[in-house]
């Protein structure tokens, strides 16, 4: 049976605010399948149907479609230099400086830019967190993690920032969460944050077609104040970089000319 993604995509669109066209087109389909099936429904007419009255699968649908890995510290040696770079190109120069993590998924990222913030003196360090997912905002929001989660953090990282509960899990502490405004944000769709002084956004990009991606790093580009860093993943590339006006400080790690 052939299934009709354009009526599919359009229905998202119109329905759900999110824009499937400018991902890449086999995997977004592939995710969609698979989720079709686990609701046992057999086409993507029926399983529209479904998420319009139902809303715990719509709820389940957005979270499957939008990829939410993430860990404190991920890809930790790469995370320590852009921490450097933190402190010598933004701390060093800015006295409230503006942070964004983009696409923040449940929240270990921009809790992690906190305790760099709080670890380098720099009190003033405001975090902006968004992400398309409200459910997974909601989880960022509350800041309770399992064991195996933190476990890039140190001993000292653990009883400095987070309270451990009774049944194992971590939260973060009140003066974590304060440091982070968490929000709703579609990087296809939404106006972006502005006058940022670091923008993280990594492991995004590399499920948009390039034409979707290269608007997004305009963008990024456009809300950094001169002098700021992006911050992109390890799997991802600029292209013609200088010609967005950055400079590359690192691997991964740009700044505004």
């Amino acid at each position: 049976m052939e299934l009709n993604f354009t009526f599919f995509n359009n229905w998202v669109q119109k329905q759900l605010g999110i824009e499937l066209s400018a991902y890449k087109e086999r995997q977004m389909q592939r995710r969609i399948v698979n989720i079709m099936h686990k609701a046992q429904v057999q086409t993507l007419e029926e399983y529209a149907r479904l998420l319009e009255k139902d809303a715990l699968e719509r709820t389940a649908f957005i979270e499957h479609l939008t990829i939410n890995v993430t860990n404190f510290y991920r890809n930790k040696e790469i995370f320590e230099t852009f921490a450097q770079q933190l402190k010598t190109e933004i701390f060093a120069h800015f006295e409230a400086p503006k942070i964004w993590s983009a696409a923040c998924s449940t929240g270990a990222e921009p809790y992690t830019l906190a305790m760099i913030a709080a670890k380098m003196n720099c009190p003033n360090a405001r975090i902006i967190a968004t992400d398309i997912d409200e459910a997974i905002l909601h989880k960022a929001r509350a800041g309770r993690y399992r064991e195996y989660e933190v476990n890039e953090l140190s001993k000292t990282e653990l009883q400095r920032f987070f309270t451990r509960l009774p049944d194992g899990s971590f939260e973060a502490k009140n003066e974590l969460k304060r440091k982070v405004t968490f929000k709703r944000q579609d990087l296809l769709q939404d106006p972006y944050e502005q006058s940022c002084h670091a923008v993280v956004c990594r492991n995004v990009t590399i499920y948009f077609k390039a034409q979707a991606r290269d608007e997004v790093y305009r963008k990024l580009v456009a809300a950094l104040v001169p002098g700021g860093i992006l911050f992109t993943g390890a799997t991802e590339t600029i292209n013609a970089a200088s010609q967005l006006g950055l400079k590359k400080l690192d691997s991964f790690i740009y700044q505004k000319v």
